[in-house]
């Protein structure tokens, strides 16, 4: 069991670190989250089922607010460094995306 754990941490990091490189370079000028962010951000909370280019939107805001997953395994900060990024996403989400929230 632990090894399956470790198996699917290993694969989301590795996912999370491909798609990272997919979206890096992110201008960090004007709004915090991009129209696009916002749709996909406000899809993804839907429980919809996800798509690849959602997700890409979710770590590119991940990104902007501080998350930066390492290469490997080893971040000594995980899950921590990730839930604060999480948080100020949904916060900028919150006060950005009104156009993408359910009225």
């Amino acid at each position: 069991m632990e090894n399956l754990t470790r198996t699917r941490s290993t694969l989301t990091m590795l996912v999370l670190l491909l798609a990272g490189c997919a979206v890096g370079g992110v201008p960090r000028s004007g709004p915090h989250l991009s129209p696009t962010e916002c749709r996909d951000l406000a899809a993804l909370r839907s429980n919809a089922p996800p798509t690849m280019a959602q997700h890409h939107s979710e770590l590119a805001a991940l990104r902007k607010a501080g998350y930066d997953p390492p290469p490997w395994y080893d971040d000594p900060y995980y899950p921590e460094d990730l839930q604060a990024a999480q948080r100020l996403v949904d916060y900028w989400f919150e006060t950005e995306c009104q156009q993408f929230q359910p009225g």
